[in-house]
Order: C-alpha cells, then sequence, then structure tokens
C-alpha cells in the first residue's frame, strides 16, 4: 500500500511537535509546518490570557512580541465570531489593525484567522496565515481547522506546563 505524502509528513511534524516541551521550542515549528502547506508567507500563533483579555504573540516571523485585546483586530473577531475567517482585503475589512503593519512593516495582503480551542471548547488562541499568493479559499479554511485542532492539545498542555513561569504559574489562564 503507498503511503501519502501529505499524511507521512503530518505525522513527522507532530512527533517532532512531541519533542518540544516550550512554546517558544514549538511555535517556530508549527509555524514553519503551517507556512509550507498553506503556501502562506507569515504565521502567527496568538495565545489568549483570560485574565488580562489580551491576545499575544511572540511569533510573527521576526517581529517582537505582539499584544493586543482579545476583542481587537481580525482575531479578537475570529474569538468573537468563534469560526474561521478567511480576508482577501484587510485594508477594507472595518476590523483590521493597520497599525501592526504600519508598526512591523509588513504588508498585509490576505488573512486566514482560525480560532484554536481546547479541550473543554474554550478558544485559547486564534492561528493566523498571511499572505497566500492567490489569497485564501474555503478549502485552505478546512485544512487549517483541521491543523487548528491537531495543534491544540499541544497548545493546551504547553500552556500548563510553560517553563517560562508565565501564564498559569501566575493564575492568568
Amino acid at each position: 500500500m503507498d503511503s501519502n505524502p501529505t499524511f507521512t509528513k503530518l505525522a513527522d511534524f507532530g512527533r517532532a511537535l512531541l519533542t518540544k516541551t516550550t512554546l517558544n521550542e514549538g511555535l517556530p515549528l508549527i509555524s514553519e509546518y503551517a507556512k509550507g502547506v498553506s503556501g502562506a508567507q507569515r504565521c502567527s500563533i496568538f495565545i489568549r490570557n483570560f485574565t488580562n483579555k489580551t491576545l499575544w504573540t511572540t511569533l510573527a516571523d521576526g517581529t517582537d512580541t505582539i499584544t493586543i485585546h482579545e476583542n481587537d483586530g481580525i482575531a479578537g473577531h475570529t474569538i468573537k465570531e468563534a469560526k474561521p475567517l478567511l480576508i482577501n482585503d484587510p485594508y477594507h475589512d472595518e476590523h483590521f489593525l493597520s497599525a501592526i503593519d504600519d508598526k512591523t512593516g509588513f504588508v498585509t495582503k490576505n488573512i486566514a484567522s482560525i480560532p484554536i480551542f481546547d479541550s473543554n471548547r474554550r478558544i485559547i488562541g486564534v492561528f493566523q496565515l498571511l499572505n497566500k499568493p492567490d489569497g485564501f479559499s474555503t478549502e485552505d479554511a478546512k485544512l487549517m481547522i483541521f491543523f487548528a485542532h491537531y495543534i491544540s492539545t499541544y497548545l493546551e498542555l504547553a500552556l500548563s506546563f510553560d517553563n517560562q513561569g508565565s501564564l498559569l504559574k501566575k493564575g492568568n489562564i
């Protein structure tokens, strides 16, 4: 029986992810895999801080930490809607935070924004892909929903055992 190269790559990714014990180790691996599979230029994974009502990412490919209120931007709107959002013209979307592009020098052309649910169906983060050459389709959304489910257990466990001493140890989540 021939093996499916897509599933083989996903299994290899999953095995590699299991060796990463902190978010700082795991998030870059998740980002690289997601960009490779989707063809997107950039990937951001926003983690939700329930106490401060913020979303933060240390991974926006080459930028410093970005922190926004959980109601702000496309990521905040994704939480509010609790479903994937495909924005193929972000500068004309009322929820888009162009100030982040201004700060980072990046120009966002399109966004796939997917909520990440924990085992209790709470949204613990938002997974975003940016700048796919021909924009994002519903087929992309289906793949990214699957991928968000695939990585959600890892993120939930990494947050529970956060070696950086930040989230759970201070009771923020």
